[in-house]
């Protein structure tokens, strides 16, 4: 279970000196430190759970979604997050492993996320066709179709018989509100490769 200081402090008001309780929980292994002011009560809990709570507001994406979504068959390593209007890019190593937040832009971050429930847990996640536009939208500018292709299933190694199974008029959609000239290819990609279903 993910808590604060504030919420720990509560419990032990009873406590002379609750700062150093809280210390001697954290050398027990009792409480977990995720980030200053955070805690974890299960060593075991996957790190895509905490995420959220490590920096707000913000939904997993990019390469996490991506794999998640079985996109592609690498294993990700971090968990990779989206946020809007934060200007830079944090990172935060914890016990739990690393998570990466980078902007999108505030237009299109509020599309397409699925808020799921797992336990006492619940995480925001991009669906596959947003992870993927997303993703476009933080590499170097794409400078025809052709190379679009080229990056979204070699350099990208995304399955293209998953990618033909998602929703490309959500995708048609969405690539409207980056502003993106990767996303604007994506776009004119998708109609030309399904227009005629």
């Amino acid at each position: 279970m993910i808590k604060t200081t504030k919420m720990i402090l509560n419990e032990l008001k009873e406590y002379c000196n609750p700062h150093s309780k809280i210390a001697r929980l954290v050398k027990e292994g009792t409480y977990i430190p995720i980030v200053k002011g955070l805690y974890e009560t299960d060593r075991n809990t996957p790190a895509y759970y905490l995420a959220a709570s490590i920096y707000a507001p913000s939904y997993l994406s990019f390469e996490f979604a991506l794999a998640y979504h079985s996109l592609i068959p690498e294993a990700v390593y971090a968990c990779t997050s989206a946020t809007f209007e934060k200007r830079k890019i944090k990172k935060y190593e914890t016990p739990f492993g690393l998570f990466i937040f980078r902007d999108v832009p505030s237009e299109a971050y509020p599309f397409c996320i699925n808020v799921c429930k797992e336990g006492e847990y619940v995480y925001q996640i991009a669906t596959a066709e947003k992870a993927v536009c997303d993703q476009l939208y933080k590499i170097s500018k794409i400078s025809s179709q052709k190379e679009l292709e080229r990056v979204l299933f070699e350099d990208l190694r995304i399955d293209e018989k998953e990618f033909n199974k998602l929703n490309h008029a959500d995708m048609i959609e969405l690539s409207g509100k980056y502003g993106s000239v990767n996303l604007d290819l994506l776009c004119a990609y998708l109609k030309r490769r399904y227009k005629n279903g």
